[in-house]
């Protein structure tokens, strides 16, 4: 996989990059509530800006139906990424046409434009190969080289992650070489003890994950919504908390074939409980009460781990030599369902041991919580790029990548 730092070697003055960058970030109207994403990727393009290239920045942001929609637009992302580089930055209203086309002519070397949403054409996430390849044929138009550092998208196999790479010479850019160092020494070399906290909301989407760390991990923590379907697994009743029934057997086989290989799995021992979800827009008081794992009323539901598992999480991560967090504890939105996120995310910030946060709700959650980001190992751009990876796929964009 050719390096940034080589493609700068070989001098980029006066060509045009496309950056394909993950800028998408959650959206408050038009405010962007957490721009961790933009921040990853601005090494990047400001290496390239500062080394005379026109920089085309793309991405996609939410999920519109392959179509225009404002209220995805990226003219949010696009202000703000001019704000972090100090320096104006060209907004391009379209994806591929006139827009596009008249705003990347008239950059002048060293400058930098973001084009409208990628998933405003259905092409970029058709499963058509030839649509797909017709999206990627006009953006490449609109480039002389590719740097690939959209990291959260590299698990997509959509026409700018996957389609166009192979339509210009490309490269990874900082963030991407970044997130690949990081989740192989969570794969290849890793120093342990290893222990892993999993949460969020369905079990289905860590099945994968899981199936991979049982031969990898030394410990299991699990907390979330998730938690729900392994406390039923285990037999225990768990009122109208988050379940995934179909997915029981699935989960009892894990807890099984973890004891035959001394992986150690750690539930829930008592959780906060309430008969209403909380409102997460007045943030309005909850009153939650606080019950053993194994006796949540029939009427109630689980949001958050308790303190007596908060505690016995923070000890099972203490001796940690490497930990991959995935997940929340709980709905963290809410202030009275918080503290069981925040007390893994400061046993992480207490422990000695190289510890990534793997990206998604985990780095909101940790930025919203007020944590210093400095603080942890790593903190991936990418929730489900990172999950794949560890699931020991092959991810599109970075295969892509590859010479």
């Amino acid at each position: 996989m050719k390096t940034i730092d080589e493609l700068l070697a070989e001098g980029v003055s006066g060509k045009r990059v496309f950056v394909r960058a993950d800028l998408n970030v959650p959206l408050d109207g038009t405010t962007i509530t957490d721009d961790g994403r933009i921040r990853a990727v601005v090494p990047t393009v400001k290496a390239l800006a500062d080394a005379g290239a026109r920089v085309v920045v793309a991405s996609h942001l939410g999920r519109p139906k392959g179509a225009p929609d404002p209220a995805f637009s990226l003219a949010p992302a696009a202000a703000r990424l001019g704000e972090l580089l100090g320096a104006e930055v060209a907004f391009a209203t379209d994806t591929v046409g006139e827009s596009a086309t008249a705003t990347v002519a008239g950059l002048a070397d060293g400058r930098v434009a973001v084009i409208e949403n990628l998933r405003f054409n259905a092409g970029e996430t058709s499963k058509d190969d030839a649509e797909r390849g017709a999206f990627a044929d006009r953006l490449a138009a609109l480039a002389d080289v590719y740097v690939g550092d959209g990291f959260g998208a590299v698990h997509r196999k959509h026409a700018s992650v996957y389609d166009l790479p192979a339509r210009l010479p490309h490269a990874a850019g900082y963030l991407i070489a970044t997130e690949v160092g990081v989740l192989r020494k969570l794969t290849d070399d890793v120093r342990r003890p290893y222990v892993v906290a999993l949460g969020g909301a369905k079990v289905s989407d860590k099945l994968g994950v899981i199936d991979h760390l049982l031969e990898k991990a030394d410990r299991i923590l699990i907390g979330g919504g998730m938690a729900y379907t392994f406390l039923k697994a285990q037999g225990h009743e768990v009122g109208i908390s988050l379940l995934q029934e179909d997915q029981v057997p699935a989960v009892q086989d894990y807890l099984k074939r973890a004891e035959e290989r001394g992986v150690e799995f750690v539930l829930p021992v008592d959780v906060l409980v309430s008969a209403e979800f909380p409102d997460l827009k007045t943030k309005a008081p909850a009153h939650p009460t606080t019950v053993a794992a194994n006796a949540i009323p029939a009427n109630e539901e689980g949001l958050d781990i308790g303190p007596e598992t908060r505690k016995l999480y923070a000890s099972k991560l203490a001796d940690a030599a490497t930990v991959f967090w995935n997940g929340p504890m709980g709905v963290f939105e809410h202030p009275d369902y918080a503290e069981g996120t925040k007390a893994v995310a400061q046993a992480l910030v207490d422990s000695p041991a190289f510890t990534v946060v793997g990206g998604g709700d985990s780095a909101a959650a940790v930025r919203i919580l007020g944590f210093d980001e400095k603080a942890f190992g790593h903190i991936s751009t990418g929730g489900g790029a990172s999950l794949e990876y560890l699931e020991g796929k092959t991810l599109p964009g970075l295969a892509a990548l590859e010479d």
